[in-house]
């Protein structure tokens, strides 16, 4: 039987949007909005876009956060 590889569908994400931010961490928009503010989730802007990173994501909610 051959190997499998990840495929592009399995990729984990780089960045996510605010919406996709919300729904894989369970926290609603305001609250993450909150915690950019706080300075304890990372953002970067690429055009009009905000993305969360999803390294600054996971750190948060595994308690690493600022």
């Amino acid at each position: 039987m051959p190997v499998r590889t990840k495929s592009a569908d399995h990729l984990e994400p780089l960045a996510y949007s605010i919406n996709e931010a919300a729904r894989v961490s369970s926290l609603g928009r305001t609250g993450l909005y909150r915690l950019i503010s706080e300075g304890r989730l990372e953002v970067r802007k690429i055009g009009k876009r905000t993305l969360i990173p999803a390294a600054s994501l996971r750190r948060l909610v595994e308690g690493e956060g600022a």
